[in-house]
């Protein structure tokens, strides 16, 4: 089969021709119809965040049709749509009996530490394949599987609550699904900070209030909006120093910063001012959970998560235009989302 892999770091993917993968009896051997370009993808590529043992397959969002059943599979069957949980996971663990399997000792995550889905094949646990409505393509139903289970997961862990007011900084793949999201859990107002007109102006078609870090302080902008308080809730989802500490600095009194894009460099807080003095907290948000899908897959399905303009483009399975994706996401640039088609 066809496969887009990292053969070393700091160099571009190339295409290669790979055995189809065999399965285990609790398997499922997934034909990829779609498959996400994260920016995680690019922090691999460029050695920023490691990655297994090279070459490697790199996709960890994907969605695609149940091609083989492994024997003690009872959950699926051939044909079956699905998307696909990036975790996998040994489910015995003390983290995995919390229900917080990200932290299982045993854990890998598919595009990472194994092959992933920028392929035309997948082998995964079946445990792991999460049936995929119908109303929902497989174009979303792939990047449900981070930009919007990841945000889903860190608005959980910052504990918002219905009649809150939410900052959203980047307002990118992540960033669409954090401020549908967001309204879809009550709050009251969302904000949405970036620096690009073109996703400003989307963020609002989703009922954000747009706030353009090109034409001032984005923390300045946001008091003024929220007269004065800053917001309860902040999500950092770009992973730059500036913009965590910016979200930490627009927080009110009790406020939560959660803190999601990734990022190899510190940044500072003054603790008193921003911390002590409002009693607020900054969060680590890591992964998404298993148990958090359903009802994310729940709210696509009713349609109070819109990606239909979420995804602004599908390429095909090529080398050179994925790594054009990967190169314009480390400019932060290469529109909302991209994903490939095979």
């Amino acid at each position: 089969m066809k496969a887009v892999r990292l053969v070393e770091i700091g160099k571009p993917l190339e295409m290669q021709e790979i055995p189809v993968p065999g399965i285990g009896e609790r398997d499922v051997l997934v034909r990829v119809k779609a498959a996400g370009i994260c920016h995680s993808d690019a922090h691999y590529r460029a050695g920023t965040s490691s990655v297994g043992t090279l070459p490697q397959t790199l996709g960890h969002e994907v969605a695609g049709v149940v091609e083989e059943a492994g024997a003690q599979v009872t959950s699926l069957k051939v044909g079956d749509r699905v998307c696909l949980h990036y975790l996998i996971t040994c489910g015995d663990c003390y983290y995995c009996s919390l229900g917080s399997e990200q932290f299982c000792p045993s854990g890998r995550m598919i595009g990472k530490h194994c092959d992933g889905g920028y392929a035309e094949y997948i082998a995964i646990p079946a445990r792991s394949a999460v049936p995929l409505p119908e109303e929902i393509p497989f174009e979303q139903g792939a990047i449900m599987m981070c930009s919007s289970s990841t945000t889903f997961h860190a608005l959980h862990k910052t504990r918002l609550a219905a009649g809150e007011t939410v900052a959203i900084f980047g307002a990118g793949g992540l960033g669409m699904s954090a401020i549908q999201l967001a309204g879809a859990m009550g709050a009251l107002d969302v904000y949405a900070v970036d620096i690009n007109a073109d996703k400003l102006r989307q963020a609002e078609k989703y009922g954000a209030i747009p706030v353009d870090a090109s034409q001032g302080d984005p923390v300045a902008e946001l008091r003024r909006l929220t007269g004065g308080k800053g917001v309860d809730v902040a999500l950092e989802l770009i992973g730059l120093p500036l913009t965590m500490r910016q979200a930490v600095q627009s927080l009110a009194v009790f406020g939560r910063a959660g803190l999601v894009g990734i990022t190899d460099k510190p940044f500072e807080i003054y603790s008193y001012a921003e911390l002590l003095g409002r009693e607020a907290e900054v969060i680590g948000c890591a992964d998404h959970l298993l148990h958090e899908l359903p009802l994310l897959l729940e709210y696509a399905r009713r349609g109070m998560l819109d990606l239909s303009e979420v995804v602004t483009r599908t390429v095909p399975l090529e080398a050179d235009a994925v790594n054009e994706t990967l190169d314009a996401l480390e400019r932060f640039g290469g529109g909302v989302r991209t994903v490939i088609v095979p």
